[in-house]
């Protein structure tokens, strides 16, 4: 009976191949890219390992380039995200994050220059270094207010997955918020 299965056996095979399908993995590419991005607080932090582990740079380094559009006044949700009055100064910045040459994202970042220190506000304005990795050294956590795949309004067109989130200070107070749109280069 070469060539056939058994009767007998048929039960066991089909245990077999079911137990490899109980357990999913995230084995699209998006799917293991959003929970890279999930892992942690920092996008740029996220990215960076994201870039090591795809070889797209050694060593990985995301740089924040001006994306080139126009400042953005916070709207008034953004203001109340904040905890801001009207009369209080919100900062903005509109980057392209790159690594290895590759754009993997774009970043709209509102932020309150006045919760920072005078170094990171300065490494803002004059460096290519990323929002998340300037404020580093002050132990922000972030918190995801939304993430859906495809894009909004403010992302290019050929956005993937954007997030919208706020970063928050050790006593939970509000530094930026911000809008993310991750790009196509993420997945190649």
């Amino acid at each position: 009976m070469r060539g056939r299965l058994s009767l007998a056996l048929l039960p066991a095979a089909l245990t077999f191949a079911l137990v490899g399908c109980a357990a999913p993995q995230p084995t699209i590419p998006l799917e293991r890219f959003e929970a890279a991005l999930a892992a942690q607080d920092s996008a740029t932090a996220a990215l960076e390992d994201w870039c090591a582990a795809r070889g797209l740079a050694d060593p990985a380094k995301v740089i924040a380039s001006p994306a080139g559009s126009p400042p953005l006044p916070p709207t008034r949700r953004s203001r109340q995200v904040l905890e801001v009055s009207d009369s209080e100064q919100v900062g903005y910045r509109h980057v392209r994050l790159s690594c290895g040459g590759k754009a993997l994202s774009e970043a709209h970042n509102w932020y309150v220059p006045a919760r920072l220190t005078p170094e990171i506000n300065r490494q803002l304005e004059t460096t290519d270094i990323p929002f998340g990795k300037a404020i580093a050294p002050l132990s922000f956590t972030r918190e995801r207010l939304s993430a859906t795949r495809g894009t909004i309004e403010g992302c290019p067109a050929e956005t993937i997955l954007h997030h919208r989130a706020v970063l928050r200070l050790p006593d939970g107070r509000p530094v930026s918020t911000v809008i993310e749109c991750y790009t196509p280069e993420n997945l190649r």
